[in-house]
């Protein structure tokens, strides 16, 4: 049985601009940050979201298709935000330039010269235009000149903007053709147990656990409680403006962990036959949440969602099928007794009341959910007589290849009454 979904992939390019068309791409960029600000501004008012696009396109300098998607990504914020809140809400005093986005054929073009080069053509504003070529890694120019010879790829949206002061283009191909193979005939399934500063991952099989690991990466926790306290100090000094900056670097500084996370994810799940991820159903988890000021702070600003996100559309690129459970008691249930009453927890280590079982808090959490995913898949739940011993990772914070690194010093190995596992 398999799936056929559409698979995405977005590829960065750099944009060698000809003539002094630069400038003209800085000043559509200020123009979106506009467009940007003023969607914000207007939904805050509670102006019917369905009106925005006419209202701001009438005041607009960009090309109606353009300002379009410029405001369709705005209002995207705002859903966001009013769904996960992971960053806060949005603000409409945004500063600085903001990506020129656009829908091919209609806001830019691609197309291949006689050199077998990848030129482009931006609308920046109405009948000005930026034309160049793309330059960039072999691999996204080989799949981008693909996408313009075949049906295999479809070219979608792009982005036009700058970073660290060079012009850039990113530019989104769909692959209609790609399969996933079905959960269904998966052999293996991959817990998934998203935490505040880790995840802890249990590969489990018909035929018992096969490996765990759990991969620590606690500078998330670090930094964002440092740009939290940052802002508060903005905010008592009365300089509000430089908000969003330290808005935008938190951003970009999570965004780039989740996605060497969820590669990592990725990766150690496809050691194992015929994988499934299973990740808890996290969706409703913020309105049950209430343990004071500081911990709802902290607990609602986690990217749960976020890196689920990125592991599930990066495991599709491996044909790994992905699939959600109801998170209840994952994290409270012994793996070994299956005891349901609260346990004894002290930071990560994890003591059952009932059969006096231990094990890192978290790794127990992943045996859960594993176990809860093989059940959905309607599989034979096999007989947990014996955990193995918990490896620890953490990602290096920087380094050319920022591999994990195995923290041995945090591990020790115990028995009790024949079942292994271990004590933080």
């Amino acid at each position: 049985m398999t799936d056929t979904q559409a698979l995405i992939k977005t590829m960065d390019f750099q944009l060698d601009i000809q003539s002094d068309n630069e400038s003209l791409l800085y000043d559509a960029n200020l123009e979106a940050r506009s467009v940007y600000n003023e969607t914000i501004r207007l939904a805050k008012q509670g102006l019917d979201w369905d009106v925005i696009p006419e209202r701001v396109a009438g005041n607009s300098n960009l090309v109606k298709n353009t300002t379009q998607r410029v405001v369709a990504k705005a209002l995207g914020a705002m859903e966001n935000y009013h769904e996960y809140d992971d960053f806060g809400q949005p603000s409409h005093t945004k500063d600085g330039t903001y990506p020129l986005c656009a829908n091919y054929e209609e806001g830019y073009n691609l197309s291949l010269d006689d050199d077998g080069d990848i030129t482009f053509r931006i609308s920046a504003k109405p009948y000005q235009h930026i034309k160049g070529v793309l330059k960039g890694a072999d691999s996204h120019l080989d799949i981008l000149k693909t996408a313009l010879e075949s049906d295999e790829w479809k070219i979608g949206t792009a982005e036009a903007l700058f970073h660290n002061d060079d012009p850039e283009l990113h530019v989104n191909i769909t692959n209609t053709e790609r399969t996933v193979r079905g959960k269904h005939d998966s052999q293996t399934v991959v817990g998934v147990d998203v935490n505040e500063d880790n995840v802890a991952l249990t590969a489990l099989s018909e035929n018992g656990i096969k490996d765990s690991l759990v991969i620590d990466f606690p500078e998330i926790k670090f930094e964002r409680h440092r740009y939290f306290t940052m802002r508060k100090r903005i905010q008592n000094a009365r300089k509000n403006s430089i908000n969003d900056t330290l808005e935008g670097c938190e951003e970009r500084f999570v965004r780039d962990r989740l996605h060497k996370v969820s590669c990592h994810i990725v990766e150690w799940s496809r050691q194992f036959e015929k994988p499934c991820i299973v990740f808890e159903d996290l969706k409703e988890m913020r309105d049950s949440i209430d343990y004071g000021t500081r911990m709802n702070r902290r607990l609602h600003h986690l990217p749960f969602r976020a890196l689920q996100f990125y592991t599930s559309y990066k495991a599709s690129f491996k044909e790994i099928p992905t699939t959600w459970i109801n998170p209840e008691y994952t994290s409270q249930r012994c793996p070994m007794c299956r005891h349901t009453e609260r346990a004894n927890r002290n930071k990560k280590r994890f003591k059952c009341r009932s059969c006096g079982h231990q094990d890192h808090s978290d790794r127990g959490a992943s045996v859960n959910i594993a176990v809860k995913g093989i059940k959905k898949l309607d599989w034979n739940v096999p007989a947990l007589n014996s955990l193995p011993q918990v490896r620890k990772v953490r990602r290096q914070a920087s380094g050319a290849v920022d591999a994990p690194t195995v923290t041995h010093p945090t591990v020790r190995d115990y028995q009790i009454d024949g079942r292994s596992g271990v004590l933080d």
